[in-house]
C-alpha cells in the first residue's frame, strides 16, 4: 500500500536535509499531526523511504521522529520491518473516554459553581464562532476543516476555563489530543447523520442556566456517543 501524499496532508513545504537537531523535532510534529488527524489511519505502515520523499527528511531524523512517536504511544515498532501507526483499540478508547468523563465533568462542574459574566460571555462566544464555520470542507463526505477543530476545541476550553484549577485544564487538554484520533473516526462513521451542533448547543444551555447535574450529564453523552460510533466501526473491522 502507498503512502497518501503526506506533504499535502501536513501542508507544509519539504524540510532541508541537515544535521540541525531541530529536523527530526519538526518532522515528529507534522507526523504526529497527521496521525492525531486521522490523515495517517490506524494501522498504516510507514515505511522510512517513503516518508523520507514526502517529508522532505533525511532517514536519521525520520528514525528519531518515528521513535519518539513510538514512546508515545502514536506508532508502533514492527520488529525488523519499521513502524506503523498504532491501532486504535476498543479497550483504550474506553478507557480514555471514561477519564475524559471524569476529569471534564469534574472541571466542568466547578466552571459552573465559580464562573463569573465573563466566564458566560466566553461560552457564548465560543459557541458562536464554531456554529460559524462548517464541520466538513465536503457537505457529501467527512472532510476535516482546521478551522472547525480550532473552534470546537477553544469550545471545550471555554468551558471549564473558570474551574481555578490550571494542572486539572492541563490533563483535560492532554486527554483530548489523545483522543482527537478517535473522533476523526467516529467523523468518518456519523458524518452527517450525527447532529454535533446541538450537543454542544445543549451542553452550553445547561452551564449558561448553572446547571451543574444536566451539564455534566450531556457532556458525558457527548463522548460516549462518540465513542460508540467509534466502537461500532471498529467492531466491524475486526469482524
Amino acid at each position: 500500500m502507498q503512502l497518501p501524499n503526506m506533504v499535502a496532508m501536513s501542508q507544509a513545504m519539504p524540510l532541508p536535509e541537515g544535521r540541525d537537531p531541530t529536523l527530526a523535532t519538526s518532522v515528529h510534529r507534522r507526523l504526529r499531526e497527521d496521525i492525531l488527524s486521522g490523515r495517517l489511519p490506524p494501522g498504516q505502515k510507514l515505511k522510512l523511504r517513503d516518508l523520507a520523499e514526502s517529508y522532505g527528511a533525511g532517514a536519521s531524523p525520520m528514525r528519531e521522529a518515528l521513535s519518539k512517536l513510538a514512546a508515545e504511544g502514536l506508532a508502533e515498532r514492527l520488529e525488523h520491518r519499521g513502524f506503523r501507526v498504532a491501532a486504535a483499540a476498543l479497550g483504550q478508547l474506553n478507557g480514555l473516554i471514561r477519564s475524559r468523563v471524569l476529569a471534564e465533568c469534574a472541571a466542568l462542574r466547578e466552571s459552573i459553581r465559580q464562573g463569573d459574566a465573563a466566564w458566560e460571555e466566553a461560552v457564548v462566544l465560543a459557541q458562536h464562532r464554531l456554529n460559524r464555520v462548517a464541520r466538513s470542507l465536503d457537505a457529501h463526505r467527512f472532510a476535516t476543516n482546521p478551522e472547525w477543530e480550532a473552534c470546537h476545541r477553544e469550545f471545550h476550553r471555554a468551558l471549564l476555563a473558570a474551574c481555578g484549577a490550571p494542572p486539572l485544564l492541563a490533563f483535560c487538554d492532554r486527554l483530548r489530543e489523545e483522543a482527537q484520533r478517535y473522533r476523526a473516526l467516529a467523523n468518518t462513521v456519523a458524518y452527517p447523520d450525527r447532529d454535533v451542533a446541538a450537543e454542544h448547543a445543549a451542553i452550553a444551555r445547561a452551564a449558561l442556566d448553572r446547571d451543574a447535574d444536566a451539564a455534566t450529564a450531556l457532556l458525558a453523552q457527548h463522548y460516549e456517543r462518540t465513542g460508540a460510533f467509534v466502537g461500532a466501526d471498529l467492531g466491524r473491522r475486526v469482524g
